[in-house]
């Protein structure tokens, strides 16, 4: 276990109900400023929950989520909403991108809707630096599976978060493009010293990570 910064991540006794037949528990995180840790576990026992309670997408049964500082459990709903949009960014299993706007335009409305100033030169940096800087009039029906993800990373840190939350991000690549995509993560959390939580089951990402919590 790496030396512990101050805490940009805390989980304490959480639980989660869908029914009486689904019901998960989950182990305490304590993840420092600028750490990166893997959370590893099959299908179905509850990886993408466990993520969602850590970005307030969720509310638990029981247990605290404490992120630099605040408890998120105990925030309202448009409190939790713009909390999250300033200081969480997601990765989600799947694209979710505006349709009819350009990667840009993406990038933009997401400053915009957590009433952060429009920076265009840092976006322009941003796609420079993903390799996506020919794609910015580009509509995501018009961009690869690949580009989708590193416009997927650009959105999740364009507000530039404490905390980056990814979900299965290198499931369905392969060997080269797993990696590629775990270096793009892991680079832009470090300039931004922020914590980086990933979620899978792909165990070709085990050995980037010493900080493991197995499901």
């Amino acid at each position: 276990m790496k030396k512990m910064n101050n805490p940009s991540l805390i989980t304490k006794d959480l639980t989660f109900s869908y029914n009486r037949s689904v019901t998960f528990g989950f182990p305490d995180i304590t993840c420092g400023s600028g750490n990166h840790c893997i959370i590893v576990g099959p299908s179905g026992c509850g990886k993408t929950t466990f993520l969602h309670l850590i970005a307030g997408l969720l509310k638990p049964d029981s247990g605290e989520v404490i992120i630099q500082g605040t408890d998120t459990v105990g925030l309202h709903s448009g409190d939790a909403d713009r909390f999250r949009g300033k200081n969480i960014g997601i990765i989600y299993q799947k694209p979710h991108f505006i349709q009819w706007l350009t990667a840009f335009e993406n990038l933009q409305i997401a400053q915009y809707l957590n009433n952060l100033p429009t920076e265009n030169e840092n976006i322009n940096h941003l796609l420079r630096s993903l390799n996506l800087q020919d794609k910015t009039k580009s509509r995501p029906s018009q961009m690869s599976q690949g580009e989708l993800q590193r416009l997927s990373i650009a959105r999740a840190v364009i507000n530039k978060p404490g905390l980056i939350l990814a979900d299965e991000p290198t499931s369905s690549l392969d060997d080269k493009n797993c990696e590629e995509a775990l270096n793009l993560l892991k680079r832009q959390a470090e300039e931004l010293q922020a914590s980086l939580v990933i979620a899978t089951h792909d165990k070709r990402l085990l050995d980037h990570f010493p900080d493991r919590i197995f499901l």
